[in-house]
């Protein structure tokens, strides 16, 4: 059933823009960590601005990968079949960040912190970027073979890929900076807020850059864009977005400015999702890609799964909601604190 697949399609959208919307904040706090935070107090404040959320976070990417399982086996066997070299380097840099916030404040020494803190940014900052280039390789087109990709670990590595990677970065460290203005006052407040400013310089140059790209060499990712006109809801409300943060920003506006970074990352998860569909793992072979008319499951799962979400979410939704409203305000340290 087609129009199923589709809902199934709209629901990953949800399911991963969820995780980039919250993660991101994570990872770009991460990200930045280094530079905004300069004592061991300030750090610890980091640190603690997510520490109540980053774990729960990552749920959002656990429950996306089972959905694209169970509703599209050949896409997930594809994807993570070819890419297992690409998979354990993002793998290992959401472990590494995972035990450098867990491990650093179990002693006093201040190389253990620092390495631990070195440690945080590494895997922060690597997650954010591979994340970026594995969605610019899914809109520029593989080289699938019957499913099967045979383009090797630097084939991934090309311009439009790679800036990609580095848009998705700058949205990470917008969205992060964002964050702990929120979070925090002070001189570190201050200079998460130059982060942001910096970052969302970076991530209009990259958008930029990589939209001349596009269609320059692969001006199929436009082909919804050129026969749809609402398809220009999602770019159009990002550049609104975009424009509205730095605005934000510049006038102290925290709240409005996290609130428009966020829109800013959903916005333009739609606007990469409209380039893809009805593709989810395009090929450079047309005839090869993976679609969500050809790479779905038995009806009868889909329509399982689809009770199933509609029963699930609502409480996911509602949790994570709860834990945002009871840990809101200003970060204060305690003897239990990183």
């Amino acid at each position: 059933m087609p129009e199923l697949s589709t809902v199934w399609f709209v629901l990953l959208l949800f399911l991963f823009g969820g995780y980039a919307l919250l993660d991101g904040f994570d990872l770009g706090a991460g990200t930045v960590h280094l530079y905004v935070a300069r004592t061991d107090e300030e750090r610890r404040h980091v640190l603690n601005a997510i520490g109540p959320v980053w774990d729960g976070n990552e749920v959002w990417l656990i429950t996306g990968g089972g959905a694209l399982f169970a509703a599209f086996p050949i896409v997930y066997a594809t994807v993570f079949s070819g890419f297992y070299l690409a998979m354990a380097l993002v793998l290992g840099a959401l472990i590494l960040r995972g035990i450098s916030i867990e491990f650093r404040g179990k002693e006093t020494a201040i190389w253990w912190r620092r390495a631990w803190d070195f440690g945080f940014f590494l895997g922060s900052a690597l997650a954010a970027l591979l994340f970026g280039v594995a969605l610019g390789n899914l809109l520029n087109g593989l080289a699938l073979d019957h499913g099967v990709y045979r383009g090797g670990l630097v084939g991934l590595l090309n311009p439009f890929s790679l800036g990609v990677g580095v848009l998705t970065l700058a949205l990470a460290i917008q969205q992060g900076s964002a964050w702990l203005v929120l979070k925090t006052e002070g001189d570190l407040a201050a200079r998460a807020r130059l982060a942001q400013i910096v970052a969302q310089i970076v991530m209009v140059a990259a958008w930029a850059g990589v939209t001349a790209l596009a269609w320059a060499d692969n001006s199929r990712i436009f082909d919804n864009y050129k026969v749809n006109l609402a398809a220009w809801v999602g770019p159009v409300l990002a550049a609104n977005a975009v424009f509205f943060g730095l605005r934000a920003t510049l006038l102290r506006q925290a709240f409005r400015a996290f609130l428009c970074s966020s829109l800013t990352i959903a916005t333009m998860a739609v606007t990469a999702a409209t380039a893809l569909y009805p593709n989810l793992v395009p090929a450079v072979d047309r005839a090869q890609s993976l679609t969500v008319y050809n790479a779905h499951s038995s009806d009868l799962a889909l329509q399982v799964m689809l009770v199933v979400a509609l029963v699930g979410m609502p409480i996911v939704l509602a949790y994570t909601a709860f834990i945002y409203w009871k840990f809101k305000g200003k970060v204060r340290l305690e003897e239990a604190s990183y």
